[in-house]
């Protein structure tokens, strides 16, 4: 046993890779997205967000069909993890090598269909197999295990959301995307190969999902609360280039800003996982949602130029951050784990409800920033620049509020002995 344990914790830092990987699938695609397509494609903003809600009609079927082959074939994992990766390594440097034509009609969809498909294969499998990749399938490992995880998600999402202005250099921009594509597309590679150890681990078995069995182990609830969580955080990532550069007027600021942002959240994240495992989880939420609505109002009242109350408020939101991204997937881990279900099938629709959130979010806000006559980069009148104000800091707040009265809502718990 202790062998097996031993085992299983060296594998976390392998864990932290292949989240690492597929982070720059997920935030950082929506954070570049919209500029890159309508800068360097020339795509309107309107058509950029209808074409990401689209592709969620198309995850409304993948993904829980990823869930339950992974379920149906438990030998196949390293397969699984092989498949997705090299999706991510294909898809990466495709997206960014586009360039405006005739054909780009088809190809964006088909190059983004790619990528969500792979990011959707990588990242149901990794939640899905948490209680084997765990030492003990127990809450406390869960949330241990979910630590190291978001801890490489996190640091994925500083890499990739960095990474354009960083190797932009002497070639402008659109070198700095092209470079982008090909760096990722290698580090997909890279990971797939370090990463294999831990998918030839035996798989632990659970009974087949159902709607009943998910609603007697409290998950339903979980599941419409990651889905209203996740709306502010899509907002604000879609709209973050466009609130600093336009709004604030601070050019050249969205990376230094993101970094603090992003590594806030992951010094948070050891922090919140243990206070978790002492306070209980819904505890914790009811902790780091204030900090992350008071970020949000903030935010709205800051003045061009000012860099350092923005600073604050990244330092603030991004702790925040830390908190829903490792305390929401361990406790529906945990709720699946006690109730010995299947776990790969149920992370299928919670990778679902995810994406859903950051598409919702570009359907929503980009046309409506569109109608008010908003223009990245350009002069804007001040009605757009109030329009982006608004989506960016007070639409999440309401958001937010919602999703604390549903946090409100969940059983009280016991700390984690």
């Amino acid at each position: 046993m202790r062998s097996r344990e031993a085992g299983s914790v060296s594998l976390y830092p392998r864990v932290s890779l292949y989240a690492l990987m597929l982070a720059a699938a997920g935030i950082p695609l929506y954070i570049h997205l919209p500029r890159f397509a309508s800068v360097q494609l020339d795509i309107g903003l309107a058509t950029i967000g209808s074409l990401l809600l689209a592709i969620r009609l198309v995850d409304l079927v993948q993904d829980p069909a990823i869930g339950w082959a992974i379920d149906r074939w438990p030998r196949a994992q390293a397969a699984f993890a092989m498949t997705a990766a090299a999706g991510l390594a294909i898809g990466f440097p495709l997206l960014f090598a586009l360039e405006p034509g005739p054909g780009l009609a088809w190809q964006l969809p088909a190059t983004l269909v790619l990528l969500f498909s792979a990011y959707s294969l990588g990242m149901i499998l990794l939640y899905g197999r948490s209680a084997t990749l765990a030492a003990r399938p127990e809450p406390r490992e869960l949330m241990t295990l979910a630590a190291w995880r978001e801890a490489g998600m996190l640091a994925g999402v500083v890499l990739a959301a960095l990474a354009p202005t960083l190797l932009a250099g002497q070639g402008g921009e659109a070198e700095g995307y092209r470079s982008f594509g090909l760096l990722l597309g290698a580090v997909a590679c890279l990971v797939a190969a370090l990463s294999l150890p831990m998918w030839r681990r035996p798989v632990r078995p659970g009974s087949a999902l159902s709607l009943a069995g998910l609603r007697k182990a409290g998950a339903t609830r979980l599941l419409v609360l990651a889905l209203v969580n996740s709306l502010p955080v899509a907002i604000t990532s879609t709209l973050f280039l466009f609130f600093v550069e336009d709004r604030l007027q601070l050019p050249g600021m969205a990376g230094p800003f993101l970094i603090l942002f992003f590594l806030c959240a992951g010094l948070s994240v050891p922090g919140w996982a243990r206070l978790s495992n002492r306070i209980g989880a819904r505890s914790v939420l009811l902790l780091a949602m204030p900090l992350a609505i008071l970020g949000f109002v903030g935010a709205g009242f800051i003045g061009p130029g000012n860099a350092v109350a923005f600073a604050a408020i990244c330092i603030a939101s991004g702790a925040a951050l830390g908190a829903d991204m490792v305390v929401l997937p361990a406790m529906f881990s945990v709720a699946l784990t006690r109730a010995g279900l299947n776990a790969s099938a149920a992370f299928g629709i919670w990778s679902f409800a995810g994406k859903l959130g950051l598409a919702l979010a570009a359907f929503l806000v980009l046309p409506a920033l569109d109608l008010s006559g908003f223009a990245p980069g350009q002069e804007n009148a001040q009605g757009a620049i109030r329009a982006l104000t608004i989506a960016y800091a007070f639409v999440p707040c309401v958001l937010k509020l919602f999703a604390m009265a549903l946090v409100l809502a969940l059983p009280r718990e016991e700390p984690t002995p």
